[in-house]
């Protein structure tokens, strides 16, 4: 994918849903707490397990170290996978008080290779995990890859369907200004035409900004 290729991409997705003013958080805390709880599931459910949060008023990390795993995964049953992710976020509290003595503010000072490494070390966080809160959390460039990176790309043609995720985001990385905003708004934007027009199983093709672009789109164009 070249430059040109890209920003254009991304200025036809602008076009089409404008900004997404994401990630929808109060604090770093909240970013990095959402980013563990959106695994595998529907970021709707996250909001309700976040918002259990904060009604029981735990959601710091001071708060939620104190609180035992059995309660933690009672408020978050809602995002599913509760007693993992009550143990992953337990994994999370447990190195950021063996590290960094509790201090967030200091890991996230780290630079962009030694955050993600830190990051990477927890039980439970792997790489799109840990770039979403190095990209949200800490406000540094990185791009983060997901599903609608992948599924998008490859029907426009662009990814084979076998690359890792560091060869997809090596090919962002390289080709786009290394910028914190720009990332973010890419990011946000691949997210929201994947929930909403370039579904897994039914895609609505006919509404796509994209589909003049698309290789899938074209097969499914009448002759």
């Amino acid at each position: 994918m070249s430059p040109k290729d890209l920003t254009a991409i991304y200025r036809l997705l602008w076009k089409q849903y404008g900004p997404q003013h994401w990630w929808p958080a109060e604090t770093p805390f909240e970013v990095i707490v959402g980013a563990i709880l959106t695994q595998n599931t529907a970021w709707k459910n996250v909001e309700t397990a976040i918002q259990g949060l904060k009604k029981k008023r735990l959601l710091s990390p001071r708060k939620m170290t104190e609180v035992s795993s059995s309660v933690l995964a009672r408020v978050i049953r809602p995002a599913g996978y509760f007693n993992v992710k009550a143990r992953r976020l337990k994994h999370f509290l447990l190195f950021l008080r063996q590290r960094y003595k509790g201090d967030l503010k200091t890991l996230l000072k780290r630079s962009i290779g030694p955050l993600r490494e830190a990051l990477l070390s927890v039980n439970g966080i792997g790489p799109e995990t840990a770039d979403s809160i190095v990209l949200y959390a800490a406000h540094k460039p990185i791009f983060v890859v997901d599903a609608y990176t992948r599924r998008i790309f490859s029907r426009l043609g662009f990814l084979g369907g076998e690359e890792s995720y560091g060869e997809i985001q090596a090919v962002f990385m390289k080709a786009l200004p290394k910028q914190t905003t720009l990332f973010n708004e890419y990011h946000a934007l691949i997210v929201a035409h994947g929930k909403n027009t370039c579904a897994a199983r039914h895609p609505r093709c006919s509404r796509c900004s994209l589909e003049r672009l698309c290789e899938y789109a074209e097969g499914r164009r009448p002759s």
